[in-house]
């Protein structure tokens, strides 16, 4: 079914498929943060969990067919484990990074989940780190990280050296107030959820202040409390507009095209745990209007895949909703 939309109308989008299901360990998600793709197809899902259940902290391997690879990490603060992690982001190499929001560092894995290496140090001098919430690579394999607590993006060699910095806490063009996610497109420009301030701002490789799109509120083309972004290949800005429980999407010079509320089904993983258990069959048979069990609640990333499917973290539903644009 297409989505329907006001703004652009030379994009047709669909929604293609529900992937995962609550779960504290194995196949399904806990509270997901983030994801990355991997050139194989392989999809990394880190799971925050919650508090009283802290066993589900985790990142989950799969692919979008919905087949279970494994899992690795656990909750800790020893090598190879986490806190409250993230986000995930993958080098070159495929290496795997998650950043730690909590012990403010970065813990390195290679691509099957074996631990490799940490970095980071809290502190708000260069280099140091206070609620690091996304990080991603350009093409030179350098990690920028929104250093959410210092309202900064940092950017560091892959193994932790500091580059260099831009950002200030403000309202203002190009000050930042609790940055949350973060991406870069194709020609190096960074765009970044300024999350307190409802916009995402766009800068240069360097950190030179270039435009911003959206304000506060929850009309069509306004945000609240964005978490996300990602950008396709044709340039066109996905939002995950967090507070809204919508993604949001918009041309590359910041006019609004569509939105994404959610269109649900079950997934394979879904189903074969209704299958299992009949008891929780008659309890959802119970329920008559399904509306709100379809709809994105609090969804928190996005990314786009080679095939221009955009994969939703629908974080407090414990799943992805993927979408597909296209003519991609």
């Amino acid at each position: 079914m297409s989505t329907i939309f006001f703004g652009i109308a030379n994009r047709t989008f669909v929604f293609d498929r529900t992937v995962g299901r609550a779960e504290f360990s194995g196949s399904g998600f806990r509270a997901p943060m983030d994801l990355a793709l991997a050139p194989d197809g392989r999809l990394y899902v880190a799971n925050r969990s919650w508090e009283y259940r802290p066993d589900g902290v985790r990142v989950t391997m799969l692919t979008v067919d919905e087949d279970y690879i494994g899992q690795f990490s656990s909750y800790g603060d020893g090598d190879g484990q986490m806190i409250w992690p993230s986000s995930v982001a993958l080098d070159s190499s495929q290496n795997v990074y998650i950043t730690d929001d909590y012990l403010n560092r970065v813990s390195v894995f290679d691509k099957d989940g074996q631990f490799l290496s940490k970095w980071g140090v809290a502190g708000s001098g260069d280099g140091q780190l206070n609620q690091p919430y996304c990080i991603r690579f350009d093409k030179e394999d350098n990690a920028y990280i929104s250093d959410s607590g210092n309202n900064r993006i940092q950017k560091f060699s892959k193994d932790g050296r500091f580059l260099s910095k831009f950002g200030q806490q403000g309202s203002g063009q190009g000050q930042l107030n609790l940055p949350w996610g973060l991406t870069i497109d194709g020609d190096g420009t960074i765009l970044v959820a300024d999350w307190r301030n409802d916009r995402i701002q766009k800068f240069s490789p360097d950190g030179k202040y270039l435009a911003e799109i959206g304000s506060s509120g929850t009309a069509v083309g306004l945000l609240n409390r964005p978490t996300g972004v990602a950008v396709d290949k044709d340039g066109d800005i996905y939002v995950a507009d967090w507070m809204n429980d919508r993604v949001q999407v918009f041309t590359p010079d910041g006019r609004y095209i569509t939105n994404f509320i959610g269109d649900a089904s079950l997934s394979k993983w879904g189903e074969e745990k209704l299958k299992a258990n009949p008891d929780m069959i008659r309890q959802r048979n119970m329920v008559q209007d399904k509306t709100q069990e379809r709809r994105l609640w609090r969804p928190k990333a996005i990314a786009i895949d080679p095939q221009g499917r955009i994969i939703i973290v629908d974080s407090n539903r414990q799943r992805l909703q993927v979408y597909r644009k296209e003519n991609y």
